[in-house]
């Protein structure tokens, strides 16, 4: 082992990393990922449902991009993400159009069932803006553990949506910015009690919609969460091998 070193935005950490393509049952390839820890299985999978991706929404979008290239590592978690239909990055573009969180059902279910044909164990879906209304509209599921939204602006998903994650008892944990412009935590906390009164809203002071310059503490929400045996907050800090890549300075 090394000498201990900052784990900074452009930081990868040791993980088993395969392109993977996932098969809409309406006939589509989408482009994705699946990160897993290098030497051992993980202990719990996130999918990751990214950004709007008329606004530059993408699996590359900044908090996603570092999830997989910390949680296999810092936690044991397997990460899956993807570009939903029509969406474009790095790793390429999945094949369709955007189709305002509808025809995105079939991309949720295509996730879920890569998840379950790889025996990735406890799923947990973890949406982002756009993100948490398809996992709100389309992974209330057998399949799903829970879910962690980020900055969830309720735009497509109604109270129906909600009102079903309530029946189905699995735990709801929503990351809302102070200065979200979209649902900051007072109606966030109106909208979800309402709804979804067990949802567990967390208020991160400072923040904006897109939490820039919170990626550690939305990461440490994400593993209390998801692995509440894995201590928080996460390792700032890595010793061992590990590589620093040139990234976009884009925050979307």
């Amino acid at each position: 082992m090394g000498e201990a070193v900052p784990i900074k935005a452009n930081t990868v950490l040791p993980a088993r990393r395969e392109a993977v393509t996932l098969r809409t049952d309406d006939g589509l390839a989408l482009v994705g990922e699946l990160s897993l820890p290098l030497d051992r299985e993980p202990r719990a999978t996130v999918v990751l449902l990214h950004p709007l991706p008329t606004h530059g929404g993408m699996m590359d979008s900044h908090l996603y991009r570092k999830a997989a290239w910390r949680l296999p590592a810092l936690a044991d978690l397997a990460v899956l993400r993807f570009n939903t239909r029509g969406t474009a990055s790095e790793a390429g573009r999945s094949e369709g159009a955007f189709d305002h969180a509808v025809g995105e059902r079939f991309d949720v279910a295509a996730a879920l069932a890569f998840a379950v044909e790889r025996g990735l164990p406890s799923v947990w879906l973890v949406g982002w803006s756009f993100g948490t209304d398809l996992a709100l509209m389309h992974g209330c599921d057998p399949r799903v553990r829970g879910a962690v939204l980020i900055s969830p602006p309720l735009r497509w998903s109604t109270g129906d949506h909600l009102r079903a994650w309530a029946r189905s008892g699995r735990p709801v944990v929503c990351l809302v910015p102070e200065f979200d412009t979209y649902l900051p935590p007072t109606e966030a906390r109106r909208r979800f009690g309402a709804d979804i009164p067990t949802a567990d809203v967390i208020d991160f002071p400072g923040a904006k919609h897109l939490m820039v310059g919170q990626s550690e503490e939305v990461l440490d929400a994400i593993v209390s969460a998801v692995v509440p045996e894995v201590p928080t907050p996460l390792p700032r800090t890595w010793s061992g091998p590990h590589e620093q890549r040139q990234v976009s300075i884009v925050a979307s």
